[in-house]
């Protein structure tokens, strides 16, 4: 049930509120004064804290700067009866939800309560969300191929330095380029990521680096491309070995020059990126037949990383196998399964051509098909 906290040194005020929101279905406690709001807020776990403004040994402002300070999750109104349009506003300037005006309207006090729970509500799924593509997201080993790999994300990411990921399909290449962006000075700002495979070769440059109104039949108005949406951040592009050759062209400018120029225009646009780029090709035999620029090769693997194939760290399906089950399960809201240790033994048997992401499938079927536990027999029928 939600819980709000009302701060009032008037007691008929508090009561009255308290009434309101209890008839809500709201649960409701009381604070006398902002010192007490304070301690009670950093102790309890509370979804709205209406507090008012003029208040004995701690005001609605001080408590507000305090609780921002300490990273509140709660959404904070302030009331007054001698407010006005600036008070409001310098409120909300302040990190407030909102601001009400004494006396307290009832129509106004409900509807701004539950716009701060749908906040509070929002808020909460978002954290939820990010832990969850946090783990999809995390390196699991501890092998020592991948603990190398990890030396090597800790030395590069706090520089500029360009980095070209190798590795084959599906071994945790875009794993690599987000734990370098994460680490790195720029993780405040975007990471970008062209799947440079899966886009037409007519469509790349548009999609690099944006179009103007008019300059092909479908640029109806003007795009910004990748280049520019990552200002400030990262571009990670994926799959690098089959950009065209023109495309390559015009990313070696913006290497050069920190400068790009949309299909159909011509003004120079300044760019302020980190690339990472990333491929499964041999990109010196791409040189050799003319497929790739060595120009563009040099200016790219400043800093080469060789993600290993899960044949070569075995010894980490263990902890995959453990990982995967638990964020399967999780997903599809089933219990948790074991799997036992002739099972694991059994997979680290197999050739795992699709490295990681046949792995996660693997586990996946294991999981849909198997029953309670998963073993060794179910390895051998359905992996």
């Amino acid at each position: 049930m939600p819980k709000i906290l009302v701060i009032d040194d008037e007691k008929a005020i508090r009561q009255s509120i308290r009434d309101i929101l209890e008839f809500e279905k709201y649960t409701v406690d009381e604070a006398e004064n902002g010192q007490q709001g304070l301690d009670m807020a950093l102790k309890g776990s509370y979804d709205v804290i209406l507090s008012d403004i003029k208040m004995p040994k701690l005001d609605g402002t001080e408590l507000l700067t305090k609780l921002m300070a300490q990273g509140t999750e709660s959404s904070l109104i302030l009331m007054s009866g001698h407010g006005n349009i600036e008070t409001a506003v310098d409120a909300v300037k302040k990190g407030a939800f909102d601001y009400l005006a004494k006396p307290i309207d009832l129509n106004r006090l409900l509807v701004t309560i539950r716009n701060a729970m749908d906040k509070s509500t929002l808020v909460t799924e978002t954290k939820i969300l990010k832990k969850k593509i946090g783990k999809s997201y995390e390196m699991i080993g501890n092998s020592k191929a991948l603990n190398n790999i990890r030396d090597m994300i800790e030395k590069v990411a706090p520089t500029e330095a360009r980095v070209l990921i190798m590795g084959s399909n599906g071994s945790g290449k875009e794993l690599v380029a987000r734990e370098i962006h994460a680490k790195s000075p720029r993780a405040g700002a975007p990471l970008i990521e062209v799947n440079c495979a899966a886009i037409p070769s007519e469509l790349i440059e548009s999609e690099l680096f944006g179009h103007e109104k008019g300059a092909f039949t479908s640029a109806i108005a003007t795009r910004k491309g990748k280049f520019e949406l990552a200002e400030g951040g990262t571009i990670f592009l994926d799959e690098i070995g089959d950009m065209s050759l023109s495309a390559q062209a015009k990313v070696l400018r913006a290497l050069q020059e920190n400068k790009i120029t949309r299909v159909g225009g011509d003004k120079e646009i300044k760019v302020d990126v980190r690339i990472i780029a990333a491929t499964n090709k041999d990109l010196k035999k791409e040189i050799e037949k003319g497929e790739f620029r060595e120009d563009l090769f040099h200016r790219l693997s400043v800093i080469p990383i060789q993600v290993p194939s899960l044949n070569e760290r075995k010894e980490d399906i263990p902890l995959l196998a453990e990982h995967f089950i638990n964020l399967v399960c999780t997903d599809y809201g089933m219990p948790i399964k074991s799997i036992s240790k002739a099972a694991i033994t059994e997979l680290q048997k197999k050739d795992w051509t699709g490295n990681i992401r046949e792995f996660r499938n693997v586990i996946e079927r294991l999981i849909i098909l198997c029953g309670k536990d998963i073993s060794d027999k179910d390895v051998k029928q359905f992996a």
